[in-house]
């Protein structure tokens, strides 16, 4: 008979699945190494979550928790919508820190292309794209973001650009690609990376269209901008 397992214990296999899944996908996890790095039995795997995709389940669900709960602490109190942007920047920031192993296995989902990562966007994805959105509407609502913007467009614009700093700070290749661009590691610059991106945010939710004007002829194609 399999010997029940902690609370402590069941922590630390869904943390083992996280980064076998995120290592080597859905597929080419390897039970055996999950129950070897969580100090566990393959059978109590098997006891508990009945098979490989059982276990992946699980620690999507647990990765999915972790995200909106983060989201949940940084926009609990209230704030202008300036200052709940520079929230969800540190949380996410401090997400991907935090917990890695989560980042990289979004990363290794949307990677893996086929229809099983698109049956999964909407649950990965569903969440910050409706907080998002909710936010940005508000923002619009209270007169405090430009009007004439797509809420939608301008969530998915923002989740895109937290997406690739969280990606930063935890993956190999993006992690390279920030040096590239910024010139260190992130997380040597988490306050300039802040700063900067509050900037460019600043410019892109409150200025509408009306409101930018360019000098005759300044243009990235030689016609302007309109």
């Amino acid at each position: 008979m399999l010997k029940k397992l902690s609370g402590e214990r069941l922590d630390a296999v869904l943390e083992a699945g996280v980064e076998e899944f995120a290592l080597h996908g859905a597929a080419g996890a390897n039970m055996r190494a999950i129950a070897d790095r969580a100090g566990v039995s393959v059978g109590a795997l098997y006891k508990y979550y009945g098979d490989k995709d059982g276990l992946f389940r699980a620690c999507l669900d647990r990765s999915l928790r972790a995200v909106q709960e983060a989201l949940e602490e940084a926009t609990r109190a209230p704030a202008g919508m300036k200052e709940y942007a520079r929230r969800v920047i540190r949380a996410m920031l401090r997400f991907s820190r935090e917990h890695g192993g989560y980042v990289r296995l979004y990363c290794a989902i949307a990677a893996s292309g086929g229809a099983d990562a698109a049956g999964l966007a909407g649950e990965l994805e569903g969440a910050a794209a409706g907080f998002y959105t909710r936010f940005i509407s508000a923002g619009q609502d209270a007169g405090d973001l430009r009007r004439d913007m797509d809420p939608g467009m301008f969530a998915f614009f923002f989740d895109n650009l937290l997406m690739a700093a969280q990606f930063a700070g935890c993956c190999a290749y993006y992690r390279e690609r920030f040096r590239l661009y910024c010139g260190g590691a992130l997380e040597e610059q988490e306050e300039r990376l802040e700063r900067e991106l509050l900037k460019f945010l600043e410019s892109a939710f409150t200025f509408a269209a009306e409101d930018i004007s360019h000098r005759q002829g300044d243009s990235m194609c030689g016609e302007g901008w309109e």
